[in-house]
């Protein structure tokens, strides 16, 4: 927690907002996306979502393939509890509903479907679009493919894996045809060896217009260090850092630059 606090006090004293950006496709990502505070109808079903699981009393076992939580000590936990300690918050939740809107991805990976938070505001983003939630505790993804059912929310294809087995299949898989991920939310193992392995298993899917998005960068000094090997990588060209969330471009056209961003 302090290693926390030390980074968010470093991330406000380095954080800027779109008046301090020259690039014209990361301030129209700003004023028309980040900063939209126009409402929603999908918030309303973002709620409905959310408010079932915090009153859900009931307990299930969760297997922990990742680095663990900082909050549960027991791998039975209440549902209510997870939602409302380690699921995506409210704001967030809008924000990458309001992204995925914003770029239209017709592909979607998320790794680390939890209780289906995100989930819900990823499909609800572009409904047309396809979305593959991953997640190793099959117990967990119960709740959040009947969450979805519930909400009516139809464009998702939940698989129950160990990440690593999925994407050394997908690598299998791109030596005979290409897939391609318009957009990945990276939220399943907040580790820097697994968050670069993941990195390098994926980067063959990217195109031009890929958005990747990384979950928690500041939560330990290891998360850190992941994010800068990201940042310098030569197919990075832009970043933004949000505190929370680290987004990555791979747009070759752009020159290569590294925004600090309050959003």
């Amino acid at each position: 927690m302090l290693f926390q606090i030390k980074s968010y006090l470093k991330f406000l004293w380095s954080s800027k907002n779109e008046h301090a950006v020259h690039s014209p496709f990361v301030f129209n990502l700003l004023t028309k996306c980040f900063y939209d505070k126009k409402s929603k109808p999908e918030y309303s079903i973002l709620k409905k979502y959310r408010k079932s699981l915090l009153e859900n009393k009931n307990f299930i076992e969760v297997t922990d393939f990742g680095a663990g939580s900082k909050v549960f000590k027991s791998n039975t936990r209440q549902i209510a509890k997870i939602a409302k300690t380690a699921g995506i918050s409210e704001n967030r939740a809008e924000l990458l509903f309001r992204v995925v809107r914003y770029f239209q991805p017709e592909t979607i990976l998320e790794i680390g479907t939890s209780l289906g938070l995100a989930t819900s505001a990823l499909a609800l983003g572009n409904p047309k679009a396809k979305v593959i939630t991953l997640e190793g505790c099959p117990n967990t993804m119960s709740v959040a493919k009947n969450q979805s059912q519930v909400q009516n929310i139809q464009n998702v294809d939940f698989v129950n894996t160990e990440f690593e087995t999925y994407f050394k299949n997908l690598k299998r898989d791109l030596k005979t045809e290409t897939e391609n991920f318009d957009l990945i939310y990276f939220d399943g193992n907040h580790s820097k060896k697994a968050t670069l392995a993941y990195f390098d298993l994926l980067l063959p899917t990217v195109t031009n217009d890929s958005v990747w998005i990384f979950d928690d960068i500041h939560w330990s000094l290891e998360m850190e260090e992941a994010w800068k090997i990201i940042q310098n990588h030569p197919e990075v060209k832009v970043t933004i850092d949000t505190f929370q969330w680290g987004f990555v471009f791979f747009r070759r056209e752009q020159e290569k630059e590294h925004f600090i961003i309050r959003a």
